[in-house]
This record gives structure tokens, C-alpha cells and sequence, in this order.
């Protein structure tokens, strides 16, 4: 176990990518500030803000750091690198789209109709996190895409108490992406669209070759 613990950690390899997606998105966070084309349908504005659910919004970093942990080190070779596929093409691709195609909100609001520490931390998230780059939303993206690994793992699907608490976990971070007013609901809906393109890309060849697989050896048999 301690070796191919060892051996997994050799994986580590892809955090690289932070090299290229941390001085990328950075560059974008800084030159995208007022000349961007601004997402908004009706929808967003029939939308409440509810704090509460900057719980969830924030428990988004911990989900993917702990899915891409253990599928690093505890994961077979072949889903690791799908999941990282998955994650990292989506990220890619958000980049790319944020530079040709700059973008923003204007839903946040300006007074809260509560006081509470809810509130407090969604104001210090709007201090940090600017309300552009919006188009999709990695939040919902990486969210969806995490889930899906996790679906498709055998020993955690032998869990049913762990894949209905990642499921709702994804559907809350997927929702306070909107009742926060961090994205619009065309965020949403794109990031929803990108993942469901990747899950295609990465994982029905694997699962194609599967049955392949089975078919040959039924006939071998």
C-alpha cells in the first residue's frame, strides 16, 4: 500500500498546469475591468440572493482538492488522468473563451437586507473575487465534472451514503453559484453544456473499449 501510495505520488506532476491557468487567469482578473460584454437574461433578476448558501459556494474548494487528492493517490492510473482531462480541458477552455470573448456581471448587490456573518463572508468574497470571467462557470463545471469521477469510481460507488452526499453537495454548489449572484444563469447553463461536451470526449471512448472488451471475450468464450 505505503509503495503504490509512493508511486501515485509521481502523478503530481500535472499541479504544472497551475504554471499556466494562475499567470493566465491573473492576467485576465486584471485587463478585464470595465470593457467586457455583460451577461444577464430575466431569469437572473427573478433570482434571490440568499447568503446562507456561501457555505456550499466555499466548500467547492475543498471538494475538488479532496476528489483530485484521492484520485491521485488512491485511484487506478486510467481515472486519475481522465478526471485531470476533464478538469483541466474545461479550465482551458474557460481561459481561452474569457480572452476572446471578455465578459461580466452586474447582479451583485449593493445593500443586504440582513446582517449576519452569512453576509459578512459573501462581502469579503466580493472584495476578493471580481465579477468578471464569468463565461462558464468553473464552479459549476469542475463541480459536475468532479461528480462524475467520483460516479464512475468502483469503490465509491460501493458507498451510497458518499455518492448521494457528493450529488447533493454538486446541486447546492451549483445553486449558490446563482443565489449568490457570483454568476448568471447563461454561466450556468454554458458550464452545464461544456461539461456534458468533455464527459463525451473523456469518458464514453473508455467505456466504448469496456464493452468492446466484454463482447470480444464472451465470443472468445
Amino acid at each position: 500500500m505505503a509503495k503504490k501510495f509512493s508511486e501515485n505520488y509521481k502523478r503530481a506532476w500535472v499541479c504544472l498546469y497551475a504554471l499556466i491557468y494562475v499567470p493566465w487567469f491573473l492576467y485576465l482578473e486584471k485587463h478585464v475591468t470595465t470593457d467586457f460584454h455583460l451577461i444577464h437574461v430575466g431569469l437572473d433578476d427573478k433570482i434571490p440572493f440568499i447568503e446562507y448558501f456561501i457555505v456550499p459556494y466555499l466548500l467547492w474548494f475543498a471538494y475538488i482538492a479532496v476528489t483530485i487528492g484521492y484520485f491521485m493517490f488512491f485511484a487506478e492510473k486510467s481515472e486519475f488522468y481522465r478526471l485531470i482531462t476533464l478538469l483541466f480541458g474545461g479550465m482551458t477552455i474557460f481561459l481561452i473563451v474569457s480572452t476572446v470573448y471578455p465578459n461580466g456581471l452586474n447582479l451583485r448587490p449593493e445593500t443586504f437586507a440582513r446582517d449576519n456573518i452569512f453576509v459578512d463572508m459573501v462581502k469579503s468574497l466580493y472584495v476578493t473575487d471580481t465579477s468578471t470571467n464569468v463565461l462558464p462557470s468553473i464552479h459549476v463545471y469542475n463541480s459536475i465534472g468532479a461528480f462524475l469521477a467520483i460516479s464512475h469510481n468502483a469503490k465509491l460507488r460501493e458507498h451510497k451514503w458518499l455518492q448521494v452526499s457528493a450529488l447533493t453537495l454538486t446541486v447546492l454548489i451549483v445553486l449558490s453559484t446563482m443565489f449568490l449572484k457570483q454568476h448568471s444563469v447563461v454561466d450556468v447553463i454554458s458550464g452545464c453544456a461544456l461539461v456534458t461536451i468533455m464527459y463525451i470526449l473523456v469518458y464514453k471512448p473508455e467505456r466504448n473499449s469496456a464493452k468492446n472488451l466484454s463482447h470480444n471475450l464472451v465470443n472468445i468464450r
